[in-house]
């Protein structure tokens, strides 16, 4: 469900999967949002309400698990930023309960999908949790989205980017996708017009935003990276993009950075791995329209050293990693070498 004022439904959408919930707040956005969300849930179903502690670590969902449990809670709600959804996601599994997911950003396509990123407590990815189904319901409000700084609408534009590029890369070495089983023609035709969406409306999505507008352009964006790019990729595959992405999270030096201007670097480095110059050119100048990184420097690598290569390259290209996904064999010396274009 998405449109402006949507999270007046919240309570209302509750009631239908249990009476008693436990809601996780983004603790970026909990003094912000917790008035809007108590309002919704009175008369609908009893609540209580946690501050989420920042990653989505096994310790966090642990956390939540207990008092989900504390409470006997029927049903789980997660609100914020993605490390909050995917939290409340892991914790619905390891409970065997309903989730809703309300995104208050659309910074990647994280709400939608069956998928938790489980980080480290020092920032670094430790791996990719994939959940038996995904949320019961998704629930966008783009006034929300739309007061929140366009940098969170520009990292979702990056991670939607790789949509397209690693699910036709599955499609060509025909690797399976997040389901473990090959991609239908209907999911590749998803990715690509969430391609041609963000390449459409991008930067005007970014200048609505500015305005705190939820206008025509960022309703298709926000539907782009959220649902577009969540279909798109667990029904595609996934590729180079993301585990560059997740060699990038090695390094201290791009912790400061979202997701999607990481991945949005290794869409770039993926473009290089296979020579695609005037395509990589292409993508390049986008990115550069709609506010993304496009050199190493941009998401804090300023010195660039080939221990920090390595390091990135060792992470994406360790075995069982999507990488190998690609329709070639993908070297940790070919990841260095496309990297160091970025320089």
């Amino acid at each position: 469900m998405q449109g402006p004022g949507a999270i007046s439904r919240l309570g209302e959408e509750a009631k239908s999967l249990g009476d008693r919930a436990v809601v996780l707040l983004d603790r970026g956005i909990h003094n912000l949002l917790l008035a809007d969300v108590e309002a919704a849930l009175q008369g609908h179903v009893t609540a209580e309400i946690w501050q989420h502690g920042g990653e989505c670590s096994e310790r966090e969902i642990a956390l939540l698990v207990e008092r989900a449990k504390g409470v006997g809670a029927e049903l789980l709600i997660g609100a914020g930023g993605g490390k909050a959804l995917d939290t409340a996601k892991a914790a619905a599994r390891d409970l065997s309960l309903p989730v809703i997911i309300v995104p208050t950003i659309a910074a990647s396509d994280a709400p939608c999908s069956a998928l938790a990123v489980i980080y480290n407590d020092d920032g670094s990815v430790a791996y990719d949790a994939f959940l038996p189904s995904n949320p019961d319901l998704v629930l966008v409000d783009t006034a929300l989205i739309a007061k929140a700084p366009a940098r969170f609408l520009a990292a979702g534009i990056g991670d939607a980017l790789a949509t397209w590029y690693e699910a036709e890369s599955c499609r060509q070495s025909g690797a399976v996708n997040c389901m473990r089983m090959p991609g239908l023609s209907v999911a590749f035709e998803i990715a690509r017009y969430c391609r041609d969406t963000i390449f459409e409306y991008g930067a005007a999505a970014l200048a609505e935003c500015d305005a705190d507008a939820a206008g025509p352009a960022l309703e298709r964006v926000v539907e782009a990276n959220i649902l577009l790019s969540g279909i798109g990729f667990e029904s595609g595959g996934v590729a180079a993009a993301h585990a560059i992405h997740h060699g990038l999270c090695e390094l201290e030096d791009v912790h400061h950075n979202l997701h999607g201007e990481k991945v949005a670097i290794g869409v770039l480095a993926g473009l290089k791995l296979y020579g695609k110059s005037e395509e990589f050119e292409r993508v390049r100048e986008f990115c550069r329209s709609v506010r993304l990184p496009t050199r190493l420097a941009d998401i804090g690598i300023s010195e660039v050293t080939e221990e920090k290569l390595s390091t990135v390259a060792m992470r994406a290209c360790r075995p069982g990693e999507i990488i190998h996904n690609e329709p070639m064999v993908v070297s940790e010396d070919m990841v260095i070498t496309a990297l160091k274009t970025l320089i």
